[in-house]
């Protein structure tokens, strides 16, 4: 479905190494969510009020939450997208690096807000009324967070999106939410025990302690993080493959943003071969990882007697 859905609204949307590809598939993620979410916002809030239930209301305003950070995630897509300029002659990347701890700074507040009024309810708890309008609501809201929690995280993977992994892993806790919340009306239905503010902070808890992981994962890329060791090898071993090339050393890596990865390396070749033979080979190595790869690589060259 999610690949049909995406054929539908991106054509190109297999090529993810495209940055127009890639930028337009993080958009339309985001216009869906702005959507879903809102729906689910109308029909969460909706059946609280008119059932009195604190949890509900709870789980209904973090839909708005999701729903603001999904136009944080569009307008971070949007932002990365722009061309380089004088101020910012590596372009701006990183603007989607920042619309990801925006997502998970609202995911904390969304945690600390739930858990405010989780305690309100546990000291004074007000009676809900149980029936067919709370199942339906949470439970078609519970199927939605589910498959957008996976659909997000495919998607992430895909593309190699830290905001919409923050979105997924947001999708996920608002499904948790929505299954307490439910599971909590279901038991108080049977056993008369008022778990509505039970529920509620024991979901906050859960979120708040995600929120502090990803804030922790998304400040990360932006204060500087070391490259991983996997893009560390990738980009050694095609260096080492071109003809020529006897070793390296002093690679750096620095990330302006997805597909956006400046790289210079000392690269060792034979001192007896022709200036303008090793200077072709530097040439097509530098090529190479800019076509296919989206990295801009720049050589030192490091003459060494082949004995």
């Amino acid at each position: 479905m999610e690949k049909w859905l995406l054929r539908r609204l991106v054509s190109s949307f297999q090529d993810t190494k495209d940055p127009e590809t890639r930028n337009a598939l993080g958009r339309v993620a985001g216009w869906m969510g702005i959507g879903i979410n809102l729906l689910l916002v109308v029909g969460k809030i909706t059946a609280g009020l008119l059932t009195g239930s604190i949890a509900v209301v709870a789980d209904g305003a973090n839909n708005l939450m999701d729903a603001l950070g999904s136009v944080i995630t569009v307008a971070g897509f949007r932002m990365a997208a722009k061309k380089a300029d004088e101020e910012h002659p590596h372009g701006h990347g990183r603007y989607e690096y920042i619309a990801g701890l925006a997502v998970a700074v609202l995911v904390l507040v969304v945690g600390v807000e739930l858990a405010r009024g989780g305690i309100s309810e546990i000291i004074a708890p007000s009676p809900v009324e149980f029936g067919v309008l709370i199942i339906t609501v949470l439970g078609l809201s519970l199927a939605i967070k589910i498959w957008m929690a996976m659909f997000y995280g495919a998607l992430s993977i895909k593309i190699g999106s830290s905001v919409l992994k923050a979105v997924s892993v947001d999708s996920r806790n608002d499904a948790l939410a929505t299954g307490a919340v439910l599971l909590s009306a279901v038991v108080s239905h049977l056993t008369g025990v008022a778990l509505d503010g039970l529920a509620a902070l024991g979901v906050a808890l859960f979120i708040i302690y995600n929120g502090i992981g990803l804030v922790r994962e998304t400040i990360s890329p932006l204060v500087g993080e070391a490259p991983s060791p996997e893009l560390v090898q990738y980009i050694s071993e095609k260096i080492a493959s071109y003809q020529g090339v006897l070793g390296l050393h002093d690679l750096i890596i620095h990330d302006y943003g997805p597909d956006r990865r400046y790289v210079s390396a000392h690269v060792e070749m034979p001192s007896d071969w022709e200036p303008l033979v090793t200077h072709d080979i530097i040439d097509r190595i530098e090529r190479d990882l800019l076509d296919n790869d989206g990295i801009h690589l720049i050589i030192h060259y490091d003459p060494v007697e082949p004995g």
